[in-house]
């Protein structure tokens, strides 16, 4: 399966030059946050892969105008082709406003997804804004990475962890992508593209089950 990341900043190439081509071939697309939400909403409608986001911290302006098309997985696990992603939007808090959480809250967050993780038996990719703390985070408070992405990736050993928050332009030496453990870490800085498969032994859940699950519910009178 090969997948376009996105993050923080536009990609020219895609919003100022964009052409239907320069998307093709890709099988899902996710964004790691900090997006004009009609820059989503033109990806997705000119592909048929599913647009996947978490919220960045500037993300704000989606609470009135959300992305078109496009599915939010924050607090969620969303299963694509076997494919088993989990979405964890926001960064450090450093002001008040919303997308934006203590260590304490985000390691909530976790613990409320364990019912979740435990029925999907894990994930393959997590998705987050903000990047794991020590993982090329940033020492201001803005750009501090969170513990307990850590210690999520090391209970449960994803194929990857892509973030973006630390755009690649702040530091010429910060690495696009690194490894922890088993685990290759990704900044989605712009946009980047990622391959992976399913794993053949584990059963898969039909893709309509997940798309079915997010419908809104519709009261009969």
């Amino acid at each position: 399966m090969k997948i376009l990341l996105l993050a923080d900043e536009e990609s020219k190439a895609l919003w100022d030059f964009f052409s239907p081509d320069k998307i093709r071939g890709y099988d899902l697309i996710i964004s790691c946050g900090d997006l004009n939400p009609h820059y989503l909403t033109l990806l997705a409608t000119f592909t048929s892969a599913p647009l996947l986001y978490v919220h960045g911290n500037h993300d704000t302006r989606y609470l009135h105008d959300p992305p078109e098309g496009c599915i939010c997985i924050e607090d969620d696990i969303f299963e694509y082709r076997g494919i088993r992603i989990l979405g964890l939007g926001g960064s450090f808090r450093y002001k008040e406003g919303p997308f934006q959480y203590t260590e304490h809250q985000m390691a909530n967050r976790i613990r409320r997804l364990r019912r979740k993780l435990k029925s999907y038996k894990g994930f393959d990719i997590l998705v987050t804004h903000a990047p794991a703390r020590g993982l090329n985070d940033g020492e201001d408070l803005p750009h501090r990475g969170f513990e307990c992405f850590n210690r999520l990736v090391e209970e449960y050993s994803p194929s990857y962890f892509v973030h973006g928050h630390v755009h690649m332009s702040y530091n010429a030496n910060l690495p696009r992508c690194c490894q922890k453990g088993s685990t290759t870490v990704v900044n989605a800085y712009e946009k980047y593209a990622i391959e992976i498969e399913p794993d053949p032994n584990r059963p898969v859940r039909p893709d309509w089950w997940q798309l079915w699950k997010r419908l809104p519910i519709v009261s009969q009178l």
